[in-house]
């Protein structure tokens, strides 16, 4: 190995680009760092507004200073930013890309001197690296881009006119480009789209539906529409395999696939995540395999954490001529350094740290799995048990176990639907739980809505370590539960809510909880918006009276852009939840609230009404008053001459308008008593059976309900004996009894009756 060279042999250029660098990226980590602190957010200022270009420019600390902005905007989701960790491997590949463009300004000699060492080094150690003999690498940006550039190398090496002819050359044969079921969406579009060729050149191939996995291609299937396409003339071209499935991460059997290749001819190329693995000392056989396709594109750039490195397909073909014209080569200099930053960051990580990385991600999966298998109601779904490095598990709960209350018989409609909305909740709390971890929700075809755990993937550019994974179980421990009671209670709930004729439930099997309700107003209403606005007006005044219960359930409006409207959304449901209790309120709530209104709107009749009444009976004051002062007592000059001389004897009669009754009422009472009276309705109080800090809605103890029972049969035995109002109840709902009950028990009876003055008691006057 060649030795560094010493601090006082480096450019001074190379020098001060590593140090700008180095101030850059101080900036920007620091940035980061001041936006994870700050929560509030930031108002829109002038500089997030596109402007003119300044005409005398800015510094470079200014320039910097906006890109901070721009990265670390504060109107972004904190809990739900997951930002890519960069170590000094990734500074090293962000040098790269500033050194690509101090090289590319070289002379041409040194230039292409440089960049075939580059080349060559970064080829020979990518394909000991990952097994891959005699091969020729491909560097590119889009990952699909090196499938294109190798299905073209395969158009030209198979039809030899196409060089000329062009697309005519394809005419009297069709190519086919074959793909498998579990491949990435859109691939199979995108390589005809770049090709210029028909979709009807595209053959999806179904995956195994009777043995072996479900996310493999149909080798057998694969060998018959072979043979059809074969027999109508067309020509089998290229066949995309797996290795580590997009979804599920499984591989194809790549061996079996290699030998049909051969038998007809066709270029097979590989992708997927488990092609890492090569790198590791031990490798299955599947993924063994790979190393004997005809291509196979690696994308290094996540598996190691190295920002910004391009992807790379490794080939095998003999005639750089086709290689040239396919683009797989090219014959500029600066084309070549876009291996630049691989290649620094390969020689910074070294063959051990590489290695390391991989097998790292590969524990985790590992780890990872055997802590799901001792939690129950957790399913997994994975290749190998004792090597797969993606793991996808669900949530799955026997439907013999969906009721508590046994009202199903093995199903419910909709139950497949609701498991998938509940594990999608699961997925997207444990990625904001645990950002570090890197879990993302996946939807398979046969599973249905799955978590999926990549750490190949993820594991080097978010940092996951091993504390992560207890984290991430911990949270599943918690969460599991609660999914399990939610699907259990669920069709209890619905039921519950057809007995009460004022709720009406609303079917939505995307919601993870127990359901959405409606409360219809009993009242008749001719109106249709009259009555459209009472059931808005309710509902929304019932939501914010139930937010603010004190339950362990949660209320809310549904879903952001649901098709549903004036619903409240009940969400997860906890283990020992009442679910009749949890709907009498609903529907109480619902009640009160309606039942507010109506004597709102009466009230506001009456009080109308009463008016109208108290200023014809003021009018009948004034023209009494009138009738009996006389006309002349009212003239301002004369009226105070004549009081002057002959004061009238009249007592002044006060009113009140009272908004209660909605009448006038005469204010002697009130002189009289030097008070004013009301009656003031009582205002009731809660007198349910909850202990000192127990939320609602949740089913009491056998030994706190034996409790109540006792309390109440001993006030029932009480209230016949009883002469005076027992006082409110305390909150424990056991209500003590009066000094007064104590003298009339049944122990003091006979003592009362043995007064000496003869009097008789107050049992026997009750009596």
């Amino acid at each position: 190995m060649e030795q560094p060279l010493h601090k006082t042999m480096v450019d001074p250029m190379l020098a001060e680009m590593g140090r700008n660098l180095n101030d850059a990226m101080k900036i920007l980590e620091n940035g980061q760092k001041e936006a994870d602190e700050d929560s509030g957010q930031r108002r829109p200022s002038w500089r997030d507004i596109p402007g003119p270009l300044q005409g005398d420019g800015q510094d470079v600390a200014s320039i910097l200073q906006l890109v901070q902005n721009l990265m670390h905007d504060d109107e972004d989701k904190q809990s739900h930013r997951r930002m890519q960790y960069v170590g000094e491997q990734g500074h090293m590949a962000l040098l790269g890309h500033s050194l690509a463009a101090y090289i590319s300004v070289l002379d041409r000699d040194r230039l292409r001197k440089l960049t075939t060492r580059i080349l060559s080094d970064t080829t020979l150690w990518l394909c000991r690296l990952f097994r891959y003999e005699n091969g020729s690498v491909y560097y590119h940006e889009d990952d699909r881009e090196g499938l294109v550039k190798v299905c073209r190398l395969v158009i030209n090496a198979r039809y030899e006119e196409y060089s000329t002819e062009g697309f005519t050359a394809l005419s009297s044969k069709q190519p086919v480009i074959y793909q498998s079921a579990a491949c990435r969406s859109g691939l199979g579009q995108h390589l005809c789209s770049q090709l210029g060729l028909p979709l009807s050149s595209l053959c999806t191939v179904p995956c195994n539906t009777m043995f072996g996995s479900q996310h493999q291609i149909d080798v057998a299937l694969l060998d018959k529409l072979i043979k059809e396409d074969v027999d109508t003339g067309k020509v089998p071209l290229l066949l995309i395999a797996n290795a580590g499935t997009p979804g599920a991460g499984h591989t194809d059997k790549l061996g079996r696939l290699k030998e049909l290749c051969v038998q007809y001819n066709i270029w097979l190329h590989v992708e997927g995540v488990n092609l890492a693995t090569l790198a590791l000392g031990q490798v299955t056989s599947p993924v063994m395999a790979a190393t004997k396709s005809d291509s196979m594109t690696l994308t290094p750039g996540p598996w190691l954490g190295l920002p910004a490195v391009p992807a790379v397909t490794l080939y095998r073909h003999e005639d750089p001529a086709l290689s040239l014209a396919a683009g797989l080569t090219s014959s500029q200099p600066v084309e070549k350094l876009r291996a630049l930053p691989l290649w620094l960051s390969l020689q910074y990580l070294g063959h051990d740290g590489i290695v390391q990385r991989i097998k790292n991600a590969t524990q985790l999966s590992q780890q990872l799995l055997e802590h799901l298998k001792t939690l129950a109601l957790i399913k997994t779904s994975v290749e190998d048990e004792l090597n797969s490095p993606v793991v996808v598990f669900r949530f799955s709960q026997d439907t013999s176990a969906a009721s508590s209350g046994g009202s199903l018989e093995g199903y419910f409609p909709g139950e497949k639907e609701v498991q998938d909305a509940l594990n999608r909740w699961l997925g997207e709390e444990l990625a904001q739980q645990v950002p570090s971890s890197g879990v993302d929700v996946v939807e398979l075809e046969d599973e249905g809505t799955c978590v999926r755990f990549n750490p190949l993937m993820t594991a080097a550019v978010l940092g996951t370590q091993e504390s992560d994974i207890k984290a991430l179980v911990e949270k599943l421990t918690d969460v599991v539960p609660l999914l399990s009671s939610t699907l259990r209670f669920r069709q209890d709930f619905r039921e519950e809510i057809h007995h009460q004729a004022a709720l009406t439930y609303i079917e939505d099997l995307s919601w993870p909880g127990l359901g959405a309700i409606r409360y219809e107003p009993q009242c008749e209403q001719d109106d249709d918006n009259k009555r459209q606005q009472d059931v808005e007006r309710i509902n929304g005044d019932m939501l914010k009276k139930l937010m603010e219960l004190d339950a362990d359930i949660s209320f809310s409006t549904g879903p952001e852009f649901g098709n549903e409207t004036n619903c409240i959304y009940v969400g997860l449901a906890t283990e020992d939840l009442d679910v009749a209790e949890l709907v009498q309120t609903i529907a109480a709530t619902g009640r009160d609230l309606e039942e507010s209104s109506k004597l709102l709107e009466n009230m506001t009749e009456v009080v109308r009404k009463g008016i109208l009444e108290a200023e014809a009976q003021l009018q009948k004051a004034n023209e009494e008053k009138l009738m009996e002062e006389g006309v002349l007592r009212q003239i301002p000059l004369v009226g105070s001459v004549l009081n002057w001389f002959s004061p009238t004897q009249m007592s002044i009669k006060g009113q009140t308008f009272s908004l209660v009754a909605g009448s006038l009422d005469s204010t002697e009472s009130t002189y009289a008593m030097k008070t004013q009276t009301g009656t003031t309705p009582d205002t009731p109080t809660s007198t349910g059976k909850r202990l000192p800090g127990q939320k609602l809605f949740r089913r009491s103890a056998a030994g706190s309900d034996t409790y109540s029972e006792t309390s109440s049969v001993g006030q029932a035995e009480e209230m016949p004996r009883e002469t005076t109002p027992l006082p409110p109840a305390s909150e424990e709902g056991v209500t003590e009894p009066p000094q007064e009950e104590l003298a009339t028990s049944d122990s003091s009876l006979p003592e009362v009756q043995r007064q000496p003055d003869g009097q008789e008691s107050e049992v026997d006057s009750i009596r």
